[in-house]
């Protein structure tokens, strides 16, 4: 357990699964109660209610909201509802962890097969715009100040092609830039802001790319250090950047890949 992180709150966008998942049983180890933010319907509502109980053995405390996290009047209501548990400047962390995108090529013969405009806009804005306006309402109603951390888990995807993973890595990209701009905005307020970026890892979001096993036979390798990256690597990482330690710590896209985005 880390003093620094102990009884505050962090609020993990897509809680329920993959990095989400991970990252949300990490800090509660580390002694931070959560807010997950996921939008399942009754077929996952096992998984949720197995995560919140990870959650919960650990000490902590866990509140989970079932809503779209791109639904303005939900997200209102929602840190309206956490502010009442919790007061003021309580909330230490914020993570992006949403995988919700369209997988189709930008030109195909088959009109069906190709991504269309509210294709597109769908992916960035669930994907990389709502990284802003949650950040936003949590800075705005006082709910994070000063020592505040905003990750947002990007992929090498934001500057690399992969077939069909064309809207998903314009929205990688856009993340990117958004956690820059949050962060020279927010660095006045003593809050930073940085990018994750993972190795290609094993999880639901990334079974759903078609022609992943490629993706996972290229990373082993590719990887220098001999392995694909697990979700337990990134919450550790993503653990230390929390702490308070690191406050000098912002803007970058941080790689937790164990090299692999070099070679």
């Amino acid at each position: 357990m880390h003093e620094d992180l102990k009884g505050k709150w962090a609020v993990v966008l897509g809680s329920s699964s993959g990095f989400g998942e991970s990252l949300s049983i990490g800090l509660a180890k580390a002694g931070m109660n959560i807010f997950g933010i996921h939008l399942d319907r009754r077929g996952t509502m096992d998984k949720v209610e197995e995560v919140k109980k990870a959650i919960e053995d650990t000490g902590s405390k866990v509140v989970f909201y079932n809503i779209n996290v791109a639904d303005e009047e939900k997200r209102k209501e929602t840190v309206q509802a956490m502010r009442e548990i919790t007061g003021e400047n309580t909330v230490k962390v914020l993570i992006h962890s949403v995988a919700f995108g369209t997988l189709k090529n930008y030109v195909d013969d088959e009109e069906n097969k190709m991504l269309n405009r509210k294709n597109i806009d769908m992916t960035l804005d669930v994907m990389a715009h709502t990284i802003v306006y949650w950040s936003q309402e949590l800075v705005n109603s006082k709910l994070m100040g000063e020592g505040g951390r905003i990750f947002a888990m990007t992929s090498s995807g934001s500057h690399r092609v992969w077939p069909t993973y064309g809207a998903v890595s314009a929205a990688k990209a856009a993340i990117e830039a958004h956690i820059r701009q949050l962060a020279v905005e927010l660095a006045p307020r003593g809050i930073t802001a940085n990018s994750i970026r993972a190795g290609v890892t094993d999880t639901p979001a990334l079974r759903k790319i078609p022609g992943s096993e490629a993706l996972v036979e290229h990373a082993m390798k590719a990887n220098p250090s001999g392995r694909l990256t697990t979700p337990d690597d990134v919450q550790k990482a993503v653990v230390l950047l929390s702490k308070d330690d690191a406050h000098w710590i912002t803007g970058n896209v941080i790689g937790v890949d164990g090299g692999e985005d070099l070679i």
